[in-house]
């Protein structure tokens, strides 16, 4: 029997019982964000659990033992000597601002429903079938798109799009674009705002995404330069476009290289490919860090389920890097493909005839 080092057992129990504290850290945030404590501790400097408490509208008691949560997580600074809580500036941009880049609350959807499709992915596991996007907790389609909306927001128009070669200059003299597994159609009404003499054409397969999408078209007052249509990546209509995007999708289908080829067909031909995908690096064990964890979790429950339950069954997911990306774009016959830009936590590519 292998002798158990003490110091390392100890160590590996702290870092599991702290990812069990994160997994109810979640709901904390959840909470924090539904009954409206951190928006009503925005800005407002330090206060007492019943000040919060009021502000909010909800039950002291509550409140108190929810603000200490929060204190023992990091997630509040706490002053023993006044029994005051403040959330910082720095806190609230993660947790309060909801046009912030980095604001965090509406990601915990995804995880809480996983935890609903766990008897499915348990099946999954053991016969090798797919689960479809279409078949998870309804959580994950509205946690997934507002956890994109904000870093799209954030980089799409003033960053990423410039770092294509002569993408803007033709979107702001009037381009058609086509948004490939558009979801709830964030990244197509961002660009829609941004270049109003410009066409944009979202699709994607899943039929309650797209009527989201349509939805959030209406409200953005965009109607008249948006059109969302229910299509799979291979068979969306029109051609001629000026540039197809794949946003955090390409890696979800069964078989990217036929959306890619297809994407090729559908393209003016000095047109542009914009491929986003999840930042990874090539190799695993470059991967093998807080930001990898996350994708890598994300891609066993969610991406490569649903690329399985497709033709193809390609299964890239969500770590795939840029050289299995490069090759899709190759085998699908593109003269060119490049790194543009990137984030911590995204790749842009650009892909050209």
């Amino acid at each position: 029997m292998t002798a158990i080092d003490e110091s390392k057992l100890n160590a590996f129990i702290q870092q599991a019982v702290g990812d069990l504290a994160a997994g109810f850290g979640g709901i904390m945030v959840s909470l924090g964000h539904k009954c409206g404590l951190y928006k009503a501790m925005k800005g407002a400097g330090p206060m007492t659990a019943r000040q919060v408490a009021e502000r909010a509208g909800c039950a002291e008691r509550y409140v108190r033992e929810w603000l200490n949560s929060q204190a023992a997580g990091g997630y509040v600074a706490y002053d023993a000597a006044n029994d005051s809580y403040e959330l910082t500036p720095e806190q609230a941009l993660v947790l309060a601002d909801e046009d912030s880049p980095v604001f965090i609350p509406h990601a915990w959807e995804v995880p809480a429903s996983v935890w609903f499709d766990e008897d499915k992915l348990l099946r999954a596991f053991r016969t090798g079938e797919g689960v479809s996007w279409g078949e998870h907790h309804h959580r994950l389609f509205c946690g997934s798109a507002a956890f994109f909306k904000a870093p799209y927001r954030a980089n799409l128009v003033p960053n990423w799009l410039p770092a294509l070669d002569g993408v803007v200059d033709k979107l702001t003299a009037g381009a058609q674009v086509a948004d490939i597994g558009c979801g709830h159609g964030h990244s197509t009404i961002i660009m829609a705002e941004a270049f109003p003499g410009s066409r944009f054409f979202g699709f994607d397969a899943h039929e309650e995404s797209i009527a989201a999408a349509r939805a959030n078209a209406e409200h953005a007052g965009v109607t008249d330069r948006v059109h969302f249509e229910v299509a799979s990546a291979k068979s969306y209509p029109g051609d001629g476009y000026d540039m197809v995007c794949f946003f955090d999708c390409l890696h979800d289908m069964g078989d990217p290289v036929g959306g890619a080829r297809y994407a090729r067909e559908t393209l003016a031909e000095d047109g542009t490919v914009m491929l986003v995908e999840p930042f990874a690096n090539d190799r695993l064990e470059d991967n093998l860090n807080t930001v990898g964890r996350l994708f890598y979790c994300g891609s066993t429950t969610i991406c490569c389920p649903h690329s399985l339950s497709e033709e193809g069954g390609m299964a890239l997911g969500a770590q795939a890097g840029e050289k299995r990306l490069s090759d899709v774009f190759d085998t699908a016959g593109f003269g060119t493909f490049r790194r543009a830009t990137e984030t911590p936590f995204n790749i842009v590519f650009e892909a050209r005839l």
